[in-house]
């Protein structure tokens, strides 16, 4: 008995769809690589906005321990943090230079940043 290769008419209508699946198949990646990639870029935007709750929070701190700006710099700490979405988890007052952690929350994660600020050194 032998085997005969298929025509070349029944070769094409066996690999007909063959595109459809592919184009699914490309389009299904492309939906895993948002979906892994989504997450990434809350968490990074979520630290920008960290970082900059926390430079903030710190300034106006050390803004309050200098007398610039009335009240107790870590409150004011906490009133700008909170004004910036975000929550005041330390604070330390060492003169006027104040050192404040931010964090906020992603995905019921926490993402915190760390800033200190203060008066320039006159040595420089």
């Amino acid at each position: 008995m032998t085997l005969l290769a298929p025509s070349r008419v029944r070769r094409r209508e066996l690999e007909r769809g063959a595109g459809s699946i592919l184009a699914v198949a490309l389009v299904a990646a492309i939906i895993a690589c948002l979906v892994l990639v989504a997450p990434l870029c809350s968490v990074l935007v979520a630290r920008a906005r960290a970082t900059g709750a926390a430079d903030a929070s710190a300034l106006a701190a050390a803004d309050a321990a200098r007398g610039i700006l009335p009240g107790i710099p870590c409150r004011v700490a906490a009133s700008v943090a909170r004004e910036n979405k975000a929550t005041l988890s330390g604070c330390r007052a060492d003169g006027v230079i104040v050192t404040v952690k931010v964090s906020v929350t992603v995905f019921g994660l926490p993402v915190s940043a760390r800033a200190t600020a203060g008066p320039a050194s006159s040595g420089r």
